[in-house]
């Protein structure tokens, strides 16, 4: 997380992993119905998951080639 590139892949994963624990009905409603505090951040990351999935889709396979061919 020390480098731009760290930064954006964490924040991808944080978003990723966060619209997936979305879809199990169980951990939905124990880690994400809160929308305040440091799970309201996993909140926000869910719902920008499932509304701009393409989106967070392409820039998961761009980073990915980034990292694997460009450094």
């Amino acid at each position: 997380v020390y480098s731009l590139d760290g930064l954006l892949v964490f924040g991808l994963l944080l978003v990723c992993t966060c619209a997936y624990l979305r879809k199990v009905p169980r951990l939905r409603t124990w880690l994400l119905s809160e929308r305040r505090g440091v799970w309201g951040v996993c909140h926000k990351a869910a719902v920008i998951g499932t509304r701009l999935h393409v989106i967070v889709s392409v820039s998961c396979l761009l980073m990915a080639f980034y990292v694997l061919l460009g450094k």
